[in-house]
């Protein structure tokens, strides 16, 4: 008899029995047989081999404890081959994995050993009619008109020798109902071969998916096709006829904004790697920084050179490490995405200290196809010295990345070479608002239309290829400024290259520059008993030689736990220098311990790249590289401040 529309048809129902002990499945298959077919295996992976030769089981009934798998990792793997639903039996209050398998929807429900024999037939009972009616009802819902007419892919139901049965392929033709056409004629942008190559490999593998370009509307389209076989037609009886004879059906889908945004958002992730890896970087090359810096200052302090050329030599290594400090710090910045910090910042001196930065970032050699490109050159001319600008108030770090990225997106726009130009003015201040200094960042590259110019601070925007680019740096810019109470302006036609302005307000407050005074001139405090903690031999030595030249009793350690012996000792030490990351126990692990000892001992945490999710609330902090009179004057705030965090980079 057929089943009428909508209805599962009536038929006995297939179940596969699964269990590790023979006399179970014997118990079992003796309360089912009368109502299903059966079929048992003691063995898990036999049972799997069964579900691929067995398409029509329609339920799973499995043991949970199982030498080699267990029994919802059994049905997870079953799920991959076989859409027949699961019901789990347990002689154990194996509670975790039932519930984790119910919530993944590998199973259906769960019994436990020994069974109560009439609620676990009707059990089954209830899951068997489940799955037939959903396998009816796939075929039914997948050729509801509705969801054809609205659905925005390509839809195309064919039987098996390619004849389309219905489809929504086509301009003005929403959906068809004419069947008998075959369905290469409904792509005629594509190789015949391609349609019947898919078709082949869906009769093989039951699914296939596959990627095509081809024209559409005159650009260049991205289309992925996936192709299932459908388990339809079925015999009089109820069985699914074999694979070559199923109805296929295929969904096109246009997929190159998706796989553009794909490629931006694996740069960016490629981004994040590398700021991981330089913050990993910087760290250690902070404390080499402190050491080489420290021992240079207290070798020139202990025997100042008497030949010219030594104390020239002495000079160089000094200003070089110093120079290694700041990219160390831009290394820092680009690895520890922070919170704007605003501080008065004086550009010219901010700018021209990039000057090498920049021109490597505009340095260039080839393209990725291996041509050579042509050479970008740096003016810095226009930038105007520090008496003819005032200070801005923002944060020097990110300002920094700004203009960084800004220069590498001129340096991309002019593929044959080219100059990029940085050069200031101050923009006085009007009704509506305070001075401004504008920096400017001007390339000689191809330019950008309108329209393309009002995106460009979109997330995500770029006009630049699949994986070459993640659309963030400009929007990232933007909201920098937004949030310095500032502004960044562009004025570009394609041809004549393009200007990128950051408008940064005037700040009357002193310069960043005047606190290195203050640490200069910063008084010792008196002779204090500091105990000083390092696991880094050569930081912890230039740090007790530093303080004491300051008159101070020094003790130093190289871990947390020989510290807190120290401590416990009751050394009567003033105060812990101590090093925020150290294997073993942390700083801040340390930090803590001290405070439950000793809640009156000040705390001076030095760390070379200090995270601020990981230091107590109100630490006093020093970043690594220090001088003495940094060194100085974060003891001071230490020892005798209100309580602040002072992180220095």
């Amino acid at each position: 008899m057929r089943a009428t529309y909508g209805q599962a048809p009536p038929m006995r129902s297939r179940i596969l029995l699964v269990d590790d002990e023979t006399e179970i499945l014997v118990a079992l298959t003796d309360l089912l047989e009368d109502e299903f077919d059966i079929l048992s295996s003691t063995d898990p992976m036999e049972a799997l081999d069964i579900l691929r030769t067995a398409p029509d089981v329609t339920v799973i009934v499995s043991d949970q404890r199982m030498p080699g798998l267990t029994g919802d990792k059994f049905l997870l793997q079953a799920r991959e081959i076989s859409d027949a639903h699961g019901i789990l039996l347990t002689g154990y209050a194996d509670l975790a994995a039932v519930v984790a398998a119910l919530n993944q929807g590998r199973i259906r429900f769960y019994a436990h050993k020994p069974w109560e024999s009439d609620a676990l037939r009707a059990m089954v009972r209830e899951v068997a009619s489940h799955c037939r009616l959903e396998r009816a009802l796939l075929t039914e819902r997948a050729l509801l008109h509705g969801l054809m007419e609205t659905l925005p892919l390509g839809l195309v139901f064919t039987d098996a020798a390619g004849r389309t049965i219905r489809h929504n392929i086509g301009a003005g033709q929403v959906l068809s109902e004419v069947a008998g056409v075959l369905e290469q004629s409904l792509y005629p942008q594509l190789r015949q071969d391609e349609i019947e190559a898919m078709r082949a490999r869906t009769r093989e593998h039951g699914h296939d998916e596959h990627l095509l370009m081809y024209e559409q509307g005159g650009a260049a389209r991205w289309h992925e096709f996936t192709r299932s076989t459908l388990p339809w037609p079925r015999r009089p009886n109820g069985d699914v006829v074999p694979v070559e004879e199923r109805w296929q059906v295929s969904v096109d889908r246009d997929v190159t904004d998706r796989l553009t945004m794909e490629a931006q958002l694996r740069q960016d992730d490629k981004m994040r790697a590398l700021g991981t890896l330089a913050g990993g970087i910087a760290h250690d090359f902070n404390n080499l920084l402190t050491a080489i810096l420290g021992s240079l200052e207290l070798l020139n302090d202990m025997a100042p050179p008497q030949d010219p050329m030594a104390a020239k030599l002495l000079d160089n290594a000094s200003a070089s490490a110093r120079r290694g400090t700041v990219l160390t710090r831009r290394l820092l910045e680009f690895g520890r995405p922070k919170p704007v910090v605003l501080q008065p910042v004086m550009l010219g001196p901010l700018i021209h200290g990039m000057h090498d930065l920049l021109l490597q970032s505009l340095s260039r050699r080839a393209d990725r196809a291996g041509q050579p490109l042509g050479r970008c050159t740096l003016d810095m001319q226009g930038v105007a010295s520090d008496a003819a600008m005032p200070p801005v108030q923002s944060d020097p770090g990110q300002l920094e990345m700004a203009l960084l990225n800004l220069c590498i997106n001129a340096r991309d726009a002019m593929p044959e070479g080219g100059c990029v130009s940085i050069s200031t003015h101050v923009e006085p201040a009007t009704s509506d608002g305070p001075a401004h200094v504008v920096v400017t960042v001007a390339d000689q590259g191809c330019g950008m239309s309108p329209e393309t110019a009002a995106r460009i601070f979109e997330p995500f925007f770029t006009t630049k290829g699949i994986g070459s680019g993640t659309g963030l740096g400009l929007s990232t810019i933007y909201g920098f400024l937004r949030r310095c109470d500032g502004d960044v302006r562009v004025r570009s036609a394609p041809g004549e290259g393009t200007q990128m302005s950051l408008w940064l307000p005037v700040c009357s407050a002193p310069c960043a520059g005047d606190v290195a005074d203050d640490d200069a001139n910063t008084v010792p405090l008196a002779s204090c008993r500091v105990l000083v903690v390092d696991d880094e031999d050569a930081v912890r030595l230039v740090t007790e030689q530093f303080l004491r030249h300051d008159g101070h009793d020094v003790t130093g350690v190289d871990s947390g736990t020989a510290a807190l012996a120290l401590i416990e000792a009751d050394r009567g030490f003033d105060l812990v220098v101590l090093d925020l990351m150290m294997p073993g126990m942390s700083g801040r692990e340390c930090g803590e311990a001290i405070a439950a000892r000793r809640p009156d001992l000040p705390i001076l945490y030095v760390s070379g790249y200090a995270d601020p999710g990981n230091l107590p609330e109100g630490a006093f902090v020093l970043g690594k590289p220090f001088t003495p009179q940094t060194l100085r004057r974060a003891l001071v705030d230490a020892m005798g401040a209100p309580a602040r965090s002072m992180v220095s980079s």
